[in-house]
């Protein structure tokens, strides 16, 4: 039976939030990037989503990894991946050195990332929801800080140091694993591989994975086409990293005030929300030519990442076949990769305005998934009433 110790739900959020500040603050350096190498925008999209899809793939085989190994060690395999892959960008000196860079330092957080919610729901077993809730609050609350902190104080450096801070922060934060040494997710035994079949036999997990993709897919592309839309209006960098703060921090402040409530029947009225604040979110950005609205749209982006952060996890968990969390957490994550993969390279040589109706008709599409992923959760409930 797993023992709850602080250590053993502080090692992962503190690995998790150099993963979470991978997203924070990349966006913010694309412009900087694209001027260093010359880069035209579809080779930008290839630099983004090659983290994204070497992200999909090592989320497959950590998570795979997770069910039949020591979790543990698989996670601090991640980690160096990680870091070793920062530290790799940072000193790139070409378009090809920075791109095959960008998949290291994906694979190695796709290979721990799955294990995270495995380790601090384990770790907490009474109450998942709120430690998932925890997780995601804490570190957002250090992300929403990377961007505004670093265009304001450090935005006279290369874009380099922010890998490098990354790389740092990432082995920091594995020491704090060792140390910690959080319980074991290790199985008892390794699935067959005709045992994952019965993850073709849960219709219910497909369901949030569907509304995983739309919501993120839609959420990814704002992330990725924002900074570069408002440097091409001459936006100073100050400015773009105050809206990535004000995402990450709503999200955080969001996050911390549902933590009582994603373990209760609200959950269903959380999860709907989402995609509501994110397809509000995109006409506001382009319709509206202010600062104030942007600001206000970036909030509400990050209010229905929010939104759609542990709820969505939490289903998966609980959908899960027995003795599978692991892959299904791992197939969460890729979904999620894949549907920001996906909506940024066929949107990439679109205009932000032009894409707005293609994020609205996604949010619409997470909406029915999300009505249909609840009406499951109550089925569900019953049998196993």
């Amino acid at each position: 039976m797993t023992v709850s110790t602080p250590k053993a739900i502080i090692g992962p959020i503190a690995v998790s939030v150099a993963f979470v500040m991978e997203l924070t603050l990349v966006p913010l350096l694309l412009p900087e990037i694209q001027n260093e190498f010359g880069l035209s925008l579809s080779q930008m999209a290839w630099v983004f989503n090659s983290y994204g899809i070497a992200v999909a793939v090592g989320v497959l085989i950590g998570g795979w990894l997770g069910d039949v190994g020591n979790a543990n060690r698989i996670f601090g395999i991640g980690v160096l991946f990680f870091a070793t892959g920062s530290m790799l960008v940072a000193f790139a000196g070409s378009y090809e050195a920075l791109t095959a860079a960008r998949a290291l330092q994906g694979l190695g957080g796709g290979i721990f990332s799955p294990l995270i919610p495995i380790l601090l729901t384990r770790a907490s077993p009474r109450q998942p929801g709120k430690v998932l809730i925890v997780w995601g609050s804490v570190a957002g609350y250090v992300a929403s800080a990377a961007p505004f902190f670093y265009s304001s104080v450090l935005n006279g450096h290369r874009w380099n140091l922010a890998f490098i801070i990354l790389a740092v922060i990432s082995l920091v934060a594995l020491a704090i694993v060792l140390v910690s040494r959080p319980p074991d997710a290790q199985s008892p035994s390794a699935p067959a591989i005709p045992r994952y079949t019965r993850l073709l036999r849960a219709p219910e997990l497909w369901i949030v994975f569907g509304y995983v993709f739309c919501t993120y897919g839609a959420i990814t592309y704002y992330l990725f086409r924002l900074p570069l839309w408002l440097a091409e209006q001459e936006v100073q960098v100050v400015s773009i990293g105050l809206n990535l703060s004000i995402l990450w921090l709503s999200f955080s402040i969001v996050s911390t005030l549902l933590r009582n409530w994603v373990d209760e029947p609200r959950l269903k009225g959380i999860m709907l929300a989402a995609p509501l604040f994110v397809a509000a979110g995109f006409p506001l950005a382009y319709l509206c030519n202010s600062a104030v609205c942007l600001i206000v749209a970036s909030a509400l982006l990050g209010t229905g990442l929010a939104c759609s952060n542990a709820p969505s996890t939490q289903l998966v968990l609980k959908f899960a076949p027995r003795g599978m969390s692991a892959i299904s957490a791992s197939l969460d994550i890729t979904f999620a990769r894949l549907g920001g993969v996906m909506t940024v390279a066929f949107l990439a040589q679109t205009t932000f305005g032009a894409s707005v109706l293609v994020m609205i008709a996604m949010c619409l599409a997470a909406l029915i998934f999300a009505v249909a992923a609840t009406r499951r959760l109550d089925d569900f409930e019953q049998v196993t009433a």
